[in-house]
């Protein structure tokens, strides 16, 4: 896979407020991970069943995050996620309060799963050579930004360094989950500079 296969797709109101369902996202999360599946599979995966997972499916492919490869056997549909990522700004949904309401409810599963998947790795990390051990893990790191712009400008260039890593030649190379998860530490919002008034 090269970097130029790397797909997302912005987030509109609509896809929002679709995802904003607990199997809906963990079944999205799924199909990036593991590749294209059945209802089937995939309610065997996450413990539910096969009518509720084929009714989330076609919900998700309603706003396009999933699509039936016609790979399928039968009424068997096979489905992937049509994208490897999806990405919003939080300004686009200032006046739709429903789509705020969602993407928070969103935002915070995001979180719970990251630390699932964080346990998850403690637990299994007394199995796994100590260089990786020793390579993976968690830190945290304190760094100052002017503005808004300059955290932006972080971001990118943390893409950045991400994208020349979506890609080998190893076939012995192994995908690891980075996740990026930027706050204040001072949590009151700045004050605004007062705008000069038109002549």
């Amino acid at each position: 896979m090269s970097d130029t296969d790397y797909t997302g797709m912005r987030l509109d109101e609509k896809a929002v407020r679709v995802l904003a369902h607990p199997l809906r996202s963990r079944l999205l999360g799924s199909l990036r991970l593991h590749g294209p599946a059945t209802a089937t599979e995939l309610a065997e995966q996450l413990g539910t069943n096969t009518g509720a997972t084929s009714y989330h499916l076609r919900a998700l492919e309603g706003v396009g995050l999933v699509v039936d490869t016609d790979e399928g056997v039968g009424r068997r549909r096979l489905w992937r996620a049509s994208t490897d990522f999806h990405s919003w700004t939080e300004s686009d949904f200032a006046d739709d309060e429903d789509a705020r309401t969602a993407l928070g409810w969103l935002q915070r599963d995001w979180v719970r799963q990251l630390a699932g998947r964080a346990e998850r790795w403690l637990d299994a990390a007394d199995a796994w050579p100590a260089d990786w051990v020793d390579a993976m893990g968690l830190d945290d790191s304190v760094v100052l930004v002017d503005d808004a712009a300059a955290a932006e400008r972080l971001r990118a260039e943390l893409g950045a360094i991400l994208d020349r890593y979506r890609s080998s030649e190893n076939p012995e190379a192994r995908r690891i989950h980075v996740h990026q998860f930027l706050s204040p530490i001072d949590l009151d919002p700045p004050i605004e500079s007062p705008q000069p008034r038109d002549r």
